[in-house]
C-alpha cells in the first residue's frame, strides 16, 4: 500500500507539480489549498507525510504544525515544509513546533521527492522508538519523548512520577506489589518507604484526573492499571 501524503500549497502551479511528481514517485497524494481544508483532511484521514507551505491564505502553516504535535492522532504524521527564502524566522518556529525537513522554494521536484522519501524511510527505521506509546483509555504515555497526555491534553509528571505509570502501563491488568514497584523505580535508594509508593501514586491519580480512575488499589497486595 502506497505511503499517503498530504500536500498543502495555495499557488495552483506549485501545487500541481508537488502532486504530480510525488504521484509519479508512487505515493497516493491528495491536495488542500488553504490551512482550514488541510486541517478537515488531516481529521479525514490522517497521511503518512505532510508538505505544507509556510505562507497560507487563512492560516500559517505553522498553525497546522501545532495541531498536529498537540493532538495524539495526528502526532506521527510526519511534516515537510516548504519555505521562501526570506522566511529563516518562520523556518526555526516551524522546527520548534515539530517540523521534521524543509525545502526551500524554488526547489527542484526531483531534491523534493528524495526529501519524502528520506523522511519515510528514517520513520521506518525508528519504528520501534514510535511504538513506545502507550495508550489506555484516555491516557497516553509516549516514552521516547517522555510525555504524558489524557484526552489529548498535556499531563507533566515528575520523572518517578512518569516511570510508576510507565511500568503499571506496560503490563494492563497485572497487580504490581509496592516491593516490586519500589525496585522497578527506586532502585537501590534505601531511603524510599513503602509510604513513598502510595504518596506518588495518589499524587499522579490527581494529576491524571480521569484517568486517574484506571490505576486500581488491590488491597493488600499492591497497585494495577486497568485493562
Amino acid at each position: 500500500m502506497p505511503h499517503r501524503i498530504l500536500v498543502v500549497d495555495d499557488e495552483p502551479d506549485i501545487l500541481e507539480l508537488v502532486r504530480q511528481s510525488l504521484a509519479e514517485a508512487g505515493y497516493a497524494v491528495a491536495t488542500a489549498t488553504t490551512a482550514r481544508d488541510a486541517i478537515d483532511a488531516l481529521h479525514r484521514s490522517p497521511p503518512d507525510l505532510a508538505v505544507i507551505d509556510l505562507m497560507l491564505p487563512d492560516l500559517p502553516g505553522t498553525e497546522i504544525c501545532r495541531l498536529l504535535r498537540s493532538r495524539s492522532e495526528l502526532a506521527d504524521v510526519l511534516v515537510l515544509l516548504l519555505t521562501a527564502k526570506g522566511e529563516e524566522l518562520d523556518r526555526v518556529v516551524g522546527f520548534e513546533l515539530g517540523a521534521d525537513d524543509y525545502v526551500t522554494k524554488p526547489f527542484s521536484p526531483r531534491e523534493l521527492v528524495l526529501r519524502v522519501r528520506a523522511l519515510l524511510r528514517r520513520r521506518a527505521g525508528t519504528a520501534s522508538e514510535r511504538s513506545d506509546v502507550l495508550e489506555r483509555g484516555p491516557v497516553r504515555l509516549d516514552l521516547g519523548r517522555h510525555r504524558c497526555f489524557v484526552d489529548d491534553e498535556e499531563v507533566l509528571l515528575t520523572a518517578k512520577e512518569f516511570e510508576l505509570l510507565a511500568t503499571l502501563m506496560r503490563r494492563p491488568g497485572r497487580v504490581r506489589t509496592r516491593e516490586r514497584l519500589l525496585d522497578e523505580v527506586w532502585g537501590s535508594d534505601v531511603t524510599v518507604t513503602m509510604r513513598t509508593i502510595d504518596t506518588h501514586l495518589k499524587r499522579l491519580r490527581e494529576k491524571l484526573g480521569r484517568g486517574g480512575d484506571l490505576i486500581e488499589t488491590v488491597r493488600g497486595v499492591g497497585y494495577r492499571f486497568a485493562e
